[in-house]
């Protein structure tokens, strides 16, 4: 009787350990971007108003409209190159979870116009400083004169 009392709650404990450990698994995959808005952990897409995009934390891609569908990449388009990820508004989509934040761009292109700002914003991280481009030593854009000695 005690080996069976025994086996029992043997069973019991693995069964436990077991279904503990699958609730522990961790399901955010991906990681907020440095320029993303502080203070949101749980969320999945940013609309971005001012480039009329989409960002998936989860998959780290941009998602936005281009040659007739909606486009998932690592990067905005190239007309976009100098647009400014640290100091753009950033919408935080907290009412949808799905894969396509996009069904919602009508919606969320009249509310969040070009040039929306919401409240003040502070990012994840610090932009970063670019550093001047260097040619032959020297830096791009300053050129070099000696001082001419006085006689």
């Amino acid at each position: 009787m005690k080996t069976l009392q025994l086996i029992t709650v043997g069973i019991t404990l693995f069964i436990t350990s077991f279904a503990e450990a699958q609730i522990n698994v961790n399901v955010n995959i991906g990681t907020p971007p440095a320029w993303g808005p502080a203070g949101y952990n749980d969320v999945n897409y940013y609309y971005l108003p001012d480039v009329e995009a989409y960002y998936d934390i989860r998959a780290s891609r941009f998602i936005y409209y281009g040659n007739g569908k909606w486009v998932r990449a690592s990067r905005l388009p190239y007309r976009y190159r100098t647009y400014d990820l640290y100091s753009g508004y950033k919408v935080v989509i907290t009412d949808y979870n799905g894969p396509n934040p996009y069904i919602h761009h009508k919606k969320h292109k009249v509310k969040y116009y070009k040039g929306y700002r919401g409240g003040p914003q502070k990012t994840i991280g610090i932009k970063p400083v670019k550093k001047h481009k260097e040619i032959h030593g020297k830096k791009k854009g300053k050129k070099h004169h000696p001082k001419k000695e006085k006689h």
